[in-house]
């Protein structure tokens, strides 16, 4: 992992229990596995703990590690850092995706609490004309009772999203996933709809779907044209999956906001039309993991070499078929 990662992640208590689990060799981090001068680490290394700025364990690199077993990757997506080889050589990789969910699953439901009360045109633009609040205080689309929620993706964060729902009184949860069981969404406290079905529902859709091919844009003009007026679209996803020049003709007309923690490109070029409008906030990509978050990434991995080291099985691990409708 990048210098960066490993400040971050590793404090001193966490440091101590990795040394505890493992043969811990020196240096404890390495940033760069292309280094000629890390052989002899390498041709030891049984277990690997990977986070931002690994490597691709491409042939070349695995042959620098003929005894890799496992890699606990201390963040979300594995898919940038596995290669055929690295799965013909039947190495155990576990991601700690579950544990990065949290803090997005959170920064969603304050982000469908903000749209229900109808946050951005508040904080965009307060007090227009000076003449108070009045008008906008008296909205009758305000608040949070008797509204739908569309959650496209029942992903770990979707899931975690419509756990957190149920916090809200009087919010109704919707699902569109294609491969989402329905006993499952309903024992959650939702209801499993074709997306078809449920964009004409949403006063808030929430965007949880994966970056794949088959979902690159799948929420462009013709979607965002089903969801009623006053509808917020929110995505802590990827930003490929929204069209933004659609998303821009609509929110440029008033008739639905955005809050937007990804986008694409990222960051939006300066002269984006979705930039300076009052109803449409954009964040860094700050919904995941940062700061104090990330943890709990750290733990996960090392629960995971926990796990190996006794002998018991993977938390999460991560197989080839997985990635094909994974990110």
């Amino acid at each position: 992992m990048s210098n960066e990662a490993f400040e971050l992640l590793f404090d001193d208590s966490r440091r101590e229990r990795f040394a505890a689990l493992a043969d811990v060799r020196s240096p404890m981090h390495i940033a760069d596995l292309s280094d000629p001068a890390l052989s002899a680490e390498l041709d030891d290394a049984e277990v690997l703990i990977t986070s931002w700025g690994a490597p691709r364990f491409d042939a070349a690199l695995l042959q620098r590690l003929p005894r890799l077993r496992a890699v606990f990757h201390a963040a979300g997506s594995v898919r940038h850092h596995v290669s055929e080889e690295f799965w013909d050589r039947g190495i155990l990789i576990t991601t700690a995706a579950e544990a990065n969910a949290v803090p997005v699953a959170e920064f969603t439901l304050a982000a469908v609490i903000f749209a229900g009360k109808r946050v951005l045109p508040g904080l965009c633009a307060p007090d227009p004309d000076g003449t108070g609040w009045g008008g906008q205080l008296q909205r009758r689309s305000i608040g949070n009772l008797d509204r739908t929620v569309g959650v496209v993706g029942y992903s770990r964060i979707g899931r975690r999203v419509v756990d957190l729902l149920r916090s809200l009184e009087g919010v109704r949860v919707l699902v569109a996933d294609p491969f989402a069981d329905a006993e499952a969404v309903a024992a959650a406290g939702a209801r499993l709809v074709p997306l078809d079905e449920l964009l004409p529902q949403a006063d808030v859709l929430s965007l949880h779907a994966p970056d794949l091919p088959s979902t690159f844009r799948m929420i462009a003009a013709e979607q965002l044209a089903k969801l009623p007026d006053g509808a917020t679209v929110i995505n802590t996803a990827r930003g490929a999956i929204l069209d933004h020049d659609a998303l821009l003709a609509e929110c440029r007309t008033g008739r639905l906001d955005a809050i937007l923690d990804v986008t694409d490109p990222e960051p939006l070029p300066a002269e984006s039309g979705l930039r300076g409008l009052p109803n449409v906030a954009i964040t860094p990509h700050l919904a995941g993991s940062l700061g104090t978050e990330t943890r709990r990434l750290t733990d996960a991995a090392l629960d995971e070499l926990q796990a190996y080291v006794t002998g018991e099985p993977p938390r999460d691990p991560v197989r080839a078929v997985d990635l094909v409708r994974s990110a």
